[in-house]
């Protein structure tokens, strides 16, 4: 398992304590997966395309959309990752 999906899923979990600098790092980690991942370009992920690129996302995804809209974002992903 990579060093990400350790991140996310430490994050997803409530468990993350990362220091400024390795924020920093996991969270341009987590963009350029972010972006890979996103197969239309909109900015969001569905969980299709989560489950198809970023996977940890894709398993804690209801938690990461709060507001039930059926997408995440990346700004919503890195807040799991600071919670």
């Amino acid at each position: 398992m990579n060093r990400v999906r350790i991140l996310v899923a430490l994050a997803a979990a409530g468990g993350a304590v990362l220091s400024s600098g390795a924020l920093a790092q996991s969270t341009e980690q987590v963009s350029a997966k972010f972006s890979a991942a996103d197969k239309d370009g909109d900015g969001k992920l569905t969980l299709a395309e989560a489950k198809a690129g970023m996977p940890k996302v894709a398993a804690n995804f209801a938690k990461i959309d709060r507001d039930k809209k059926g997408y995440v974002t990346l700004d919503q992903i890195i807040a799991m990752m600071k919670r």
